[in-house]
């Protein structure tokens, strides 16, 4: 607890000024650094420790996979085949010596990791108020917060044991709740404080839609690890651990959001 009170005053206003009030250079140049870290230690997990060279490669394709991603989609895609081509190439050339699984953790984190962080450069760019940028957070750590809580003091039915033990089904029922709780707390917030219009029955079913997939992204972060013998991807958030154990819910929650905000600009 104390670790995640640290960790909130310390993290929470940084987060709030990069997400409402940097320039799109210093965002973009966050995410990137995110996606960089994260790749580098989804590397050092498969590889048990070790992610050499495929790591910093894996961090830096991450990186510029998630500034292009926004700025120009269709060479991005060109950039992912490229890459892809290049480690499969790079694996061909060692003779079988790097194992498939570390290819294929260089492209996970190079393609969909990066491209979710990118989805906070998407919807800036799209023009939309910079608020709407806090949801996936808010839904992402609302779910979590509410699921910690529930699991605690009520929990008794093991969720997924073999994947994560102290999760519960009592625990992600809480999630669901907390979401959706928060996710119209922040329709009001918006609608009032932006003139937005946003639906308080939509608002609540998208809730809980991210509130289910804010659990699976941490189940499947969590899937990863176990299969690696690995507690935590790293020590960058302390007792969190790395950016992959702190936004591993965000990262399955943020591009369903910029879908939804998207579609609701082209109405």
């Amino acid at each position: 607890m104390k670790s995640r009170i640290l960790v909130a005053v310390a993290g929470l206003p940084l987060l709030v000024w990069i997400v409402l009030w940097a320039r799109i250079g210093w965002m973009m140049g966050a995410l990137g650094l995110l996606s960089g870290i994260g790749a580098w230690e989804l590397q050092k997990c498969v590889s048990r420790g070790n992610p050499g060279p495929m790591g910093i490669c894996a961090g830096v394709w991450a990186a510029l996979m998630t500034a292009e991603s926004a700025l120009d989609p269709r060479s991005a895609y060109s950039l992912a085949a490229g890459m892809v081509t290049a480690l499969f190439a790079w694996a061909v050339l060692k003779g079988g010596a790097v194992p498939p699984d570390r290819i294929f953790a260089g492209i996970f984190s190079g393609v969909c990791v990066a491209c979710s962080f990118g989805s906070f450069l998407r919807v800036s760019l799209a023009g939309l108020p910079r608020g709407y940028l806090l949801l996936p957070f808010v839904l992402s750590f609302a779910c979590d917060t509410c699921a910690f809580f529930a699991g605690r003091s009520l929990g008794r039915h093991k969720l997924a044991p073999k994947v994560s033990p102290h999760k519960t089904v009592e625990g992600a029922v809480g999630g669901l709740l907390g979401a959706a709780a928060a996710g119209i707390l922040f329709a009001v917030i918006i609608n009032r404080a932006a003139g937005e219009s946003l639906s308080y029955l939509g608002m609540g079913g998208l809730s809980l839609l991210c509130g289910a997939t804010a659990q699976i992204g941490d189940l499947s972060f969590s899937l990863i690890k176990r299969q690696y013998g690995v507690k935590d991807y790293g020590r960058l958030f302390l007792e969190h651990g790395g950016v992959l154990d702190r936004f591993d819910s965000v990262l399955f929650v943020a591009p369903v959001v910029e879908q939804f905000l998207l579609s609701m600009t082209a109405r």
